[in-house]
């Protein structure tokens, strides 16, 4: 994997990311979001939710790209790496808590793409 796809895969693991945090701070905007189907269009249509759905669909269009450049088998692993930003991310905007062992959770994704980066580079075709 090239640098410039990997930091193509980091875009895409921003945007979704991002239009996660929109749709959490969305939702908390709303004091009964699920009420009718009244209060669903309402949301669906709010600016926060609206724009983290446009960023998600953005963010799906450049998957597709990136899929069709480079290698599924390392591509969705460093992906994964958002699971690390929205934990992080949710503590300092959110004030979700961080604990220890989350922090060893992020550890293990860490050396897990680690894992995989490496093993792109030790395979022998």
């Amino acid at each position: 994997m090239t640098l410039v796809q990997f930091a193509l895969i980091a875009a895409n693991t921003l945007m979704l990311v991002s239009g996660q945090f929109l749709w959490k701070y969305g939702l908390m905007r709303q004091t009964r979001p699920f009420e009718s189907v009244r209060t669903v269009l309402e949301l669906l249509f709010s600016p926060y939710i609206a724009g983290g759905l446009f960023i998600y669909g953005c963010a799906t269009v450049l998957w597709l790209y990136i899929v069709s450049k480079v290698d599924l088998g390392y591509a969705y692993p460093v992906q994964s790496l958002a699971y690390i930003l929205s934990i992080v991310g949710a503590y300092y905007l959110f004030g979700e808590p961080l604990s220890a062992m989350k922090i060893a959770g992020c550890l293990l994704i860490l050396a897990g793409v680690a894992c995989i980066g490496l093993s792109a580079r030790l395979t022998v075709s």
